[in-house]
């Protein structure tokens, strides 16, 4: 039973009105078809810090405001190893330091995660020295040995899921892809060097922290714009894949481009 909710919490838009591009509020879904950012805690893992720790608030919030969709605005935290983690399909790890070898259990209970149909976001803070992404990707290879970690490609549907983006980008601007982890079309894991959490990083009325980048209102609402299509897409899946949609996809591309 568990394990059949998990996976339809994940898929549950792939039948609903709300990914056929309803402007209207997703009426039939309560809280477990949410979006829910969880933090991924590792055995060894400093807690997260303020800043970083409301980006994920911030991220459901932006979702809620920008689309249809619901969402969770109170953060969770959720220890690699536990039961827990599969109880949702989204989990976010970030970090600025090196982390850890994975203890057995947390390697194990990652895998079930990934199994059911899990999504990772991968996060590194400071990509500038890249020790978390550097020591995340090596534990990951391990969890998962059969998926190789390759560039994802520029035209897949998290960059089309909501919003048209033309590249990753976060609190800097970082390489012009994600690295990913899949199981054939479906992505496991997402690596990001751009520090997303940072540009969604929010203090009262204020952002936390300044962009890494020249521009900062129009990078950061680049970011914000991939953290709503990185929602949509653990909502959805592909289903912004068929090209039927495009047309509807670019008229509302034009009607919220203000936004």
């Amino acid at each position: 039973m568990e394990s059949s909710r998990f996976r339809l919490t994940r898929r549950a838009w792939l039948s609903g009105a709300a990914c056929a591009l309803s402007q209207t509020p997703a009426l039939g879904f309560g809280q477990d078809g949410a979006f829910c950012p969880r933090w991924l805690v590792t055995a060894d893992a400093p807690p997260p810090n303020a800043e970083r720790e409301s980006a994920l608030s911030r991220w459901s919030w932006e979702l809620v405001r920008r689309t249809s969709a619901p969402a969770k605005l109170l953060v969770e935290k959720v220890s690699a190893d536990s039961p827990k983690l599969v109880d949702e399909p989204f989990c976010v790890w970030a970090g600025s330091r090196a982390v850890a070898p994975l203890l057995r259990s947390e390697r194990r209970q990652l895998r079930r995660f990934f199994e059911m149909g899990g999504l990772l976001f991968v996060d590194d803070n400071e990509p500038g020295s890249g020790e978390f992404g550097r020591s995340v990707r090596e534990q990951l290879t391990q969890v998962l040995p059969e998926s190789p970690i390759v560039p994802l490609p520029e035209q897949h549907v998290v960059f089309k899921s909501y919003y048209l983006v033309d590249r990753p980008v976060g609190r800097v601007l970082g390489p012009t892809h994600f690295d990913a982890m899949s199981r054939g079309r479906t992505v496991q894991v997402l690596l990001s060097s751009h520090d997303l959490l940072g540009a969604l990083a929010h203090r009262g009325e204020t952002w936390s922290l300044p962009m890494d980048g020249g521009n900062d209102a129009q990078q950061r609402q680049q970011a914000v714009r991939l953290a709503v299509n990185i929602a949509m897409y653990v909502l959805c899946s592909d289903y912004k894949d068929d090209q039927v949609h495009a047309e509807e996809l670019m008229r509302r591309r034009g009607k919220r481009g203000g936004r």
